[in-house]
């Protein structure tokens, strides 16, 4: 009953703290709006691939070959697709590396050949998947001629109508991608999930500041009760600001949470445990001014290696960066609750939620540790 009082104590002071409302609230509200609007074009999800020019040599030494190859290269005519015949006295790789040509062909006697540029990634994955699945028909139709005779044109005509798209693409969930107001209110809220162990390092510390901590340790309460009740206290209300920031972006921003609630909350929860822990347990190490500090300095180089200030996909290849940004809370959140919300994968929950919750232990521990070894509170 004890902890319950303390508890609801400490919701009180926090909910007419407007420094609360502030920093925990309308801080990352309007983070959301002018970090959303102002790189909403970051976010683009169109890759523009423009015309793409192939130089072919045929050697003329495979008939069947040039004579697919010339289908082939009628249906792809609008395709964005220009084939143009290389003269025999020309080096075609030569033209491709002086940058002349976007990729090059080589048909023989052996087949067919091609070089790829590099330049542009998206060219010449298009160009190799083309070519892939032009290769593919020709030797359907190479074996249909070795075992039916005379019954290969039939099959090329009859291929060369049904197969008009090389390449079909199909994206899972093609209209649902994280635009920059969703990003935004995904890192904002994570980071302040996070940024709970501010608060947190204040528990103990502001009693001792307002002189209330003597009369905290004379009171017949035990310090596990003092203790437990402000933890939960803080959780709480953090826990609120945390639920406020998701339900106010999703209303007017019209920010998307996915279809999976419970296991979005359960891990923003897991980093609020944590982030409350760490403020508490870092209170007990330093004086009240190097404590706030110290915890700026560590919520903020989270927040930036995090992904809070600028865009870092989930699955994006971050170079040497990749290794801080992987130290970050933060950034163990928005990968997770990402793949949650977009890939519904669930399952990404539990590595995240068991490690902020391990922390959260050794971090309360620790914490409970100094606060029973120390004199007062």
């Amino acid at each position: 009953m004890n902890t319950l009082s303390i508890a609801l104590k400490e919701l009180k002071r926090e909910t007419r703290n407007r420094w609360t409302l502030v920093f925990m609230l309308a801080f990352p509200i309007v983070l959301m709006l002018i970090l959303g609007t102002a790189l909403s074009n970051a976010f683009g999800g169109t890759a523009q691939v423009g015309d793409i020019r192939v130089l072919v040599r045929d050697n003329g030494e495979n008939p069947a070959l040039t004579q697919a190859f010339g289908i082939f290269v009628k249906e792809t005519a609008d395709m964005g697709l220009s084939f143009e015949s290389l003269a025999t006295e020309i080096d075609g790789r030569s033209e491709v590396e002086k940058g002349h040509y976007d990729e090059y062909v080589e048909l023989g006697r052996q087949g067919m050949s091609l070089y790829l540029s590099g330049r542009n990634a998206i060219q010449s994955n298009v160009v190799q998947g083309m070519m892939a699945a032009f290769a593919e028909q020709y030797n359907a139709i190479l074996a249909i001629e070795k075992n039916t005779p005379g019954q290969a044109a039939a099959a090329m005509a009859a291929s060369s109508m049904k197969t008009r798209d090389y390449i079909k693409e199909t994206s899972i969930t093609a209209d649902r991608q994280p635009g920059s107001l969703d990003y935004y209110a995904l890192a904002m809220t994570s980071m302040i999930a996070l940024w709970s162990s501010l608060s947190a390092s204040r528990l103990i510390s502001g009693e001792i500041r307002q002189g209330t901590s003597t009369r905290l340790a004379a009171s017949p309460i035990g310090k596990g009760e003092i203790f437990a009740g402000k933890v939960l206290g803080n959780l709480v209300i953090n826990m609120l600001c945390v639920l406020i920031l998701i339900l106010f972006s999703k209303f007017a921003f019209q920010a998307y949470w996915g279809n999976h609630p419970a296991a979005v909350l359960a891990v923003l929860g897991s980093e609020v445990v944590m982030g409350v822990s760490l403020g508490l347990a870092v209170s007990y190490v330093l004086k009240d001014a190097a404590t706030q500090g110290v915890l700026m300095i560590l919520t903020q180089v989270a927040s930036f290696f995090g992904g809070a200030y600028f865009p870092m996909g989930a699955d994006e290849d971050l170079g040497v960066i990749g290794y801080a940004a992987n130290l970050s809370p933060i950034r163990w959140a928005n990968v997770a609750i990402t793949r949650i919300i977009y890939n519904d994968q669930v399952s990404v929950m539990w590595p995240v939620v068991a490690l902020n919750l391990s922390l959260a232990i050794v971090l309360l521990a620790a914490a409970a540790w100094m606060m029973r070894r120390k004199e007062g509170l």
